[in-house]
């Protein structure tokens, strides 16, 4: 059986473009600092349409802030 998990470099991006903080990003997506701080340590997994918003405030696509691995069980 295999295990799911839900990668992101949501944190990664944000700081490599260094123009928005957590907080910045957060307020452009629709969800509270603490939401997005959840996101980025990858403690939570967000909606499809927090996916879609996150991307585009970040110029980049969904491909390349999410993935899944899988590990074997």
């Amino acid at each position: 059986m295999k295990e799911v998990h839900i990668k992101n470099s949501v944190k990664f991006m944000r700081m490599e473009q260094g123009k928005l903080t957590q907080g910045e990003l957060a307020q452009k997506v629709g969800v509270t600092r603490q939401t997005m701080n959840l996101i980025e340590a990858q403690k939570y997994n967000p909606t499809i349409k927090v996916c879609l918003l996150i991307a585009s405030s970040l110029n980049t696509s969904i491909e390349k802030l999410f993935w899944i691995e899988e590990d074997e069980v």
